[in-house]
């Protein structure tokens, strides 16, 4: 069954893993090692990917602390899964856990090791990207020698999201002069940088760029960013027209919420209008949208329709959440 698997490519359900080890224990063949083999391949593959949680981690590294005497290709093989996995601190380790064994690596450990420590300086570039740490985290971005989409897209983001959208937008153009393509989470990041910076033609530029050459579909989050970009601008009409244009997706609320608040920041009472009664349509329960609209109202000196939302709460049950503070003693 593992064998068929390994064929096919396809990563190991951990579920099914523990049936067939279950079944290993109930027939008697834990000391067999050409299955523990097996079953450690498996393990190992399932270390890849999204599925890679702290459970199949722990459980891979379990059934290979039952193999008596691995050889190097069962360390390769844990080594290469550990790098690939949201924990790759764990291929390091074995590496060192192989030499202090006297196992000796081969051409296939070394590369698998490095992608490891690779994935560890994203991994920390991330963290101080996040965190706001710019200037640690373009000294450690610095450091990778071969970088991928990941470790351009921590930095990236991180500057966006920062407000240096200027350094966002030249280190995108950096990215784009070497050989690694973007994707569309990088897109994401430039369409925010250009939305706080107000660079709504570059905006447009970089938005028909993902489509027309690197040929990704924009997706609901890249709409939103021109959304918001066109919002901040005051660009109201455009950005109506903008979603008005969404034939393949369908707006969700977060699309025109934002627009919303663009109307309330600029005053235009119309066009908030007609995003609440998108909203509306979704769903009625949102005490926020209601009040958006109310202030938009309230900005324009329009009391009439302060009123009239107000009404509309009342009568659709919505109540405004109370505001509250909290005093330490």
């Amino acid at each position: 069954m593992i064998r068929k698997r390994r064929a096919t490519t396809t990563v190991p359900n951990i579920g099914t893993l523990k049936q067939i080890h279950a079944l290993m224990i109930i027939n008697g063949f834990t000391s067999n090692v050409s299955f523990l083999r097996e079953l450690v391949f498996a393990a190992a593959t399932s270390l890849v990917g999204p599925s890679a949680t702290a459970t199949v981690i722990e459980y891979a590294h379990q059934m290979f602390d039952q193999i008596p005497e691995p050889d190097t290709f069962m360390w390769n093989t844990m080594i290469r899964g550990s790098s690939q996995s949201p924990d790759p601190v764990r291929a390091v380790s074995l590496y060192a856990l192989m030499h202090h064994r006297s196992v000796k690596p081969d051409n296939f450990t070394f590369p698998f090791v490095l992608k490891a420590c690779t994935k560890l300086f994203w991994v920390k570039t991330d963290m101080y990207a996040k965190c706001g740490s710019i200037g640690e985290a373009l000294h450690v971005f610095r450091l990778i020698r071969d970088k991928d989409v990941a470790s351009w897209n921590s930095v990236i983001s991180g500057l966006a999201f920062h407000g240096h959208a200027d350094e966002s937008l030249g280190l995108f153009r950096e990215m784009q002069r070497t050989k690694v393509c973007p994707d569309e989470i990088t897109f994401v990041s430039v369409l925010v940088a250009c939305s706080h910076a107000g660079k709504v033609d570059e905006g447009y530029q970089y938005f028909d760029l993902m489509r027309r050459k690197y040929k990704i579909e924009a997706n609901i989050r890249h709409y939103g960013c021109m959304v918001d970009m066109l919002g901040r601008a005051g660009l109201l009409k455009e950005a109506f027209d903008l979603i008005a244009s969404m034939k393949k997706i369908e707006p969700n609320e977060i699309v025109w919420r934002t627009l919303l608040g663009a109307c309330k920041v600029h005053g235009d009472v119309e066009l908030a209008k007609r995003a609440n009664e998108e909203l509306l349509r979704m769903r009625t329960d949102q005490s926020g949208d209601y009040v958006l609209l109310s202030n938009t109202y309230a900005s324009q000196g329009e009391w009439y329709g302060v009123e009239k939302v107000r009404k509309l709460m009342d009568d659709s049950g919505v109540t405004k959440n109370l505001g509250s503070s909290f005093v330490e003693a």
